[in-house]
């Protein structure tokens, strides 16, 4: 089976779906850039209770908080994006492609079949499986170990 096959037959559930850091909307900036960065995370899940209320991106980050010189103590809420977009880790993976790319999307929360939220799937997530179906075009490695490089790619 070939790689259009795939992405529509695979399932989001097949991808890492990584955990996000959870803060509530009544968080400060400053506690959910801490948590994004104590966690590794590109983004954080902003909940109102048990509700996905928003999610709040490195993007968000730069355009709403760092460019307009929002104060971090402010709430979350104020500048995180506000209803997001979410797939099934049942949907297919061609399905969170277009999803992502309709949307101008770099993570994507993912729930259940019962709609709690899992976590995270993002552009990389995607990057890696894409990468899977063409190893010999994206990984560079030479085909012999022993084979180096003449010159530096790039110089």
């Amino acid at each position: 089976m070939g790689l259009r096959e795939n992405l529509w037959t695979d399932q989001l559930s097949q991808l890492p779906i990584q955990p996000a850091p959870r803060v509530s909307s009544g968080d400060s900036i400053r506690r959910t850039v801490e948590a994004m960065r104590e966690a590794r995370a590109g983004c954080a899940l902003v909940f109102d209770g048990p509700e996905l209320a928003g999610i709040f991106s490195e993007r968000d980050l730069v355009k709403r908080v760092l460019a307009s010189e929002v104060d971090f103590d402010r709430p979350v809420s104020l500048v995180m994006t506000a209803h997001p977009i979410t797939a099934r880790s049942s949907d297919s993976i061609g399905r969170a492609i277009r999803t992502m790319v309709q949307g101008h999307l770099r993570h994507l929360p993912v729930r259940d079949d019962r709609g709690r939220i899992l976590g995270v799937v993002s552009v990389k997530h995607i990057a890696g499986y894409l990468a899977d179906h063409f190893p010999a075009t994206v990984y560079t490695l030479p085909p012999d170990s022993r084979q180096a490089q003449a010159s530096r790619e790039g110089a």
